[in-house]
């Protein structure tokens, strides 16, 4: 079969799935966009993306995609693309209810030679110690003789204007040799900065896992340098940035780690670690220092609060971001919120102010009112998140006397802040 001939079923439309299946679109194959989302899939049909990661023109402009939660318009697809989340539970365990819905799904409308191919964030063997007897299970097929499977990690950037589905270069695997050449070259097909073919599905898996783990140690190494300089009285931006003059320092600033990737991904590797039966350390170790970091924030508030003869208890606070990273309405896993409630357990009155966030989904996630506009003012101002939005507003204006403002970010002009991280 010629590869434009392929019909592709992208399953789950969010920051990952809907990129992927407009590209494929673009690039003129027939492409059936499923989310189990009845809401969500409207919107898309109406032209509106609420994660903006494609414009509304684009959107509309593609005639070859067709946005459903009818499981039944998968039934005619050769290609399965599975773009589901890969969350952990409540004790940080991976939670793989989504990607084995997703398989169950495929798997009921599989036929002859059809191929399943993983874009979720899994731990290396998920795909073929855990999706595939799924994949076998449901449709009565079997592996590598029925049905085939590919491994193509996602590398979505959410808020990225400019890297983009096309331009990064695209990890690929098959379960056979020449089911590898088959995804590789379907993904060559649409993405301009070329693929990179590893040589096992495990392989591609580990690949993925260890890009967001490396950057969470990074970012738990400059933290914990942060927590030692603050005892020393050290400005560790300005240590950071003396260092940066060496050619092979890397640029790595502290901060809260959240979100979907770096602060949930390590823990698929620890899990599977663990399950061999053996206990990682250093994976573990930088995971809890930045797991810690609001927490610390927030005492620091606190401490500087108490330094400027500001009474802590109904104290009014406001913090400037919820969102996981700027410039993007994504709040899965952010870690704004541990700062917010540890001010919250001081007695402190706090409001939130976003613009890129959703306030229904704020509501529902984390009980949070945001407010809709700043124009009161404040014993303590947080820099949460560094919107550009964000340089627009005076925050001076927004500061009581000897107000406390605290830059987690190192986003404000420094002659205005109390301290930053």
């Amino acid at each position: 079969m010629n590869i434009k001939e392929y019909k592709i079923a992208v399953i789950g439309l969010g920051y990952v799935g809907l990129p992927l299946a407009v590209e494929f679109s673009k690039n003129g194959y027939s492409v059936c966009g499923y989310d189990i989302n009845e809401i969500r899939v409207n919107e898309l049909i109406e032209g509106v993306d609420i994660t903006h990661e494609v414009s509304s023109d684009e959107i509309r402009s593609l005639n070859t995609i067709h946005y459903t939660s009818d499981e039944e318009s998968l039934r005619d697809a050769n290609i399965y693309i599975i773009t589901v989340p890969t969350p952990i539970d409540e004790f940080k365990k991976p939670d793989l209810r989504p990607i084995k819905g997703a398989s169950k799904l495929a798997g009921k409308y599989l036929s002859q030679g059809d191929i399943v191919i993983y874009e979720s964030t899994v731990f290396p063997g998920c795909t073929e110690e855990i999706c595939v007897p799924i994949l076998e299970s449901v449709s009565g097929f079997k592996f590598n003789e029925d049905f085939y499977c590919g491994y193509s990690p996602e590398r979505i950037n959410p808020g990225d204007k400019v890297r983009r589905v096309h331009n990064i270069i695209k990890v690929t695997s098959g379960s056979t040799e020449e089911i590898a050449d088959v995804v590789d070259k379907l993904y060559a097909s649409i993405v301009t900065a070329g693929t990179h073919k590893a040589s096992s599905i495990k392989v591609a898996e580990a690949s993925k896992i260890i890009e967001n783990t490396q950057r969470d140690l990074n970012i738990s190494f400059v933290n914990e340098l942060a927590l030692i300089f603050d005892k020393m009285s050290i400005d560790t931006l300005e240590v950071l940035e003396a260092a940066g003059t060496k050619w092979n320092f890397l640029p790595f600033r502290p901060g809260l780690v959240g979100g979907h990737c770096i602060g949930v991904d390590p823990f698929y590797l620890t899990h599977k670690a663990e399950s061999l039966g053996y206990h990682p350390q250093v994976i573990l170790s930088g995971r809890k220092i930045n797991d810690e970091m609001g927490k610390h924030i927030s005492n620091k508030i606190v401490k500087l609060m108490v330094r400027e003869g500001h009474r802590v208890k109904n104290a009014k606070a406001l913090v400037l971001g919820i969102t996981f990273k700027e410039n993007c309405p994504d709040i899965r896993n952010s870690k704004v919120i541990d700062v917010v409630s540890e001010l919250k357990e001081f007695g402190i009155a706090v409001d939130v102010y976003d613009p890129h966030a959703d306030h229904l989904e704020v509501k529902h996630e984390y009980g949070i009112d945001l407010i809709k506009n700043v124009n009161k003012k404040y014993d303590v101002i947080v820099l949460t998140v560094g919107h550009d939005a964000f340089k627009n507003i005076d925050v001076s204006s927004l500061a009581n006397e000897k107000a406390v403002i605290y830059d987690v970010k190192s986003f404000l002009p420094k002659e205005i802040i109390t301290d930053r991280l």
